[in-house]
């Protein structure tokens, strides 16, 4: 960027939030430029599943669900998260989650009903996965961006927002002064920052080297930065969403075999080990040493395969193995030994693995609850046990304030004029749990169109 431009509209960041804005705000009349960090927009979203969370769907309908709205989603988010949460946020997101969808759907995004899923701890189908993911969703809202009155700016950074009596009124990227009547902030969350993550998220930075990040690698918390300028406010720290990971390889596997034995360090089992991998993350945190180890035997390694519905590549027969070989995957030829090298009470384990057999045997799992299907003994040798750790950081929730206009509230509680934020880089609608997988890729459509129809209309006021 080597000149001064002038737009109505700037939007800082290219998933599926600034996408969204800039596609409001194109529509609204507004001219736009994105600039986006990376050699390539989509963000994080083009790396997601593409699931999008949202009740009273046409999609639900189709597929039977008539009764499902938004006044139940907002009181599911908000009790699984004990009201921890800015309701006014929440609720436009839960009321504005169909309009969203039905757009996305609009515009071509392959939705169908085959892939409608409970994607949270409830049991209401609100997951949307899109047929070709989150790829698909960017392709989809690129594709409603081309002929429009919209420019791109690859590989830049904004270093600095400017501002005029208290309004902010463009940006300046490398070095060069861009004005417009209103600027986006959607530049995604911290995760590819350890510096922030171990300021405003400690509970991700806690395993040091073995922790990694799953988003872009670009988002390294830009727009919280760029708030900070204008005194706009964060929300609570240390939320986000951390994923439970064996540490075979550093990709995402958010999904563990059920049949697996899970124990602490106490050597005592302490979970229904097909509990969702939403949730995982933070039951461990009451275990001691916040890990456990997943325990299974011979006979099991030599079953283990994949399935659609719960695809885990790293845990069939011949990859455990290789796990084995790598050091990752502990082995040893009796249950003894295994405690010995996992730094378990030897006693304990053969205890609780004694009571899990005879739970396995009878088909009930009396203790937590597991569904018989998923009962395996650990009775055959060798052992195995793989470390398991909430160590793959998802997304990050600390972020921008916002309201529910999607303008970034200033240090006295009043929005900053010129100024709005939406996606991973906002705060508020996260808590300590997270609701469902698809809740992220909602939240950005939902307030990025929200923020680029405001920000079209802040050209009459400039």
């Amino acid at each position: 960027m080597s000149e001064a431009l002038d737009y109505d509209v700037i939007v800082i960041g290219t998933g599926a939030a600034g996408l969204s804005a800039a596609a409001l705000a194109a529509q609204g009349g507004a001219s736009v430029l994105m600039v986006e960090a990376a050699d390539r927009t989509g963000g994080s979203s083009a790396l997601s599943g593409g699931v999008f969370y949202a009740a009273g769907t046409s999609l639900q309908r189709e597929a039977g669900l008539e009764d499902d709205t938004a006044e139940a989603m907002f009181h599911y988010y908000m009790t699984l998260n004990q009201y921890k949460l800015e309701p006014a946020l929440v609720r436009t997101l839960c009321e504005r989650s169909a309009e969203a969808f039905e757009w996305l759907r609009g515009l071509g995004i392959g939705f169908t009903v085959d892939n409608l899923y409970s994607s949270g701890v409830d049991k209401i189908r609100r997951g949307h996965r899109a047929t070709d993911g989150g790829a698909g969703i960017v392709e989809g809202l690129e594709g409603f961006l081309s002929g429009r009155n919209i420019d791109t700016v690859l590989d830049t950074r904004v270093e600095t927002l400017l501002v005029e009596n208290g309004r902010v009124c463009g940006i300046v990227a490398d070095g060069a002064p861009v004005l417009s009547a209103a600027t986006v902030i959607a530049t995604g969350g911290f995760g590819a920052n350890p510096e922030m993550l171990a300021q405003l998220y400690p509970d991700a930075s806690r395993y040091g080297d073995l922790h990694w990040y799953i988003g872009a690698p670009t988002c390294r918390g830009d727009g919280l930065g760029l708030a900070a300028q204008v005194e706009g406010q964060l929300s609570k720290a240390n939320r986000g969403l951390l994923l439970i990971t064996p540490g075979f390889v550093k990709d995402l596997e958010s999904y563990l075999p059920g049949w697996l034995m899970m124990v602490n360090r106490d050597g005592r089992r302490f979970i229904d080990e097909t509990i969702e991998y939403s949730v995982l993350a933070a039951v461990l945190d009451e275990q001691p040493g916040r890990d456990c180890f997943a325990v299974f035997d011979e006979a099991s390694r030599l079953a283990s395969k994949t399935t659609k519905y719960r695809p885990a590549p790293n845990w069939t027969a011949d990859r455990l193995l290789d796990h084995v070989e790598a050091g990752t995957l502990i082995s040893a030829p009796t249950l003894e030994d295994l405690a010995g090298k996992l730094g378990v009470p030897a006693a304990r384990l053969a205890t609780t693995a004694e009571r899990y057999n005879s739970l396995v045997q009878i088909g009930n799992d009396e203790d937590y609850f597991k569904p018989s299907a998923m009962l395996r003994p650990v009775a055959q040798g060798p052992f195995y046990a793989a470390h398991i750790r909430p160590a793959v950081i998802c997304w990050t929730g600390t972020g921008i304030r916002i309201d529910t206009e999607a303008r970034v509230l200033g240090a006295d509680d009043r929005p900053v004029p010129g100024l709005y934020a939406a996606g991973e880089t906002t705060g508020g609608m996260f808590g300590q749990c997270y609701a469902a997988g698809g809740a992220s890729i909602g939240n950005a459509v939902v307030f990025g169109r929200i923020a680029g129809a405001n920000a079209a209309k802040e050209k009459v006021n400039a």
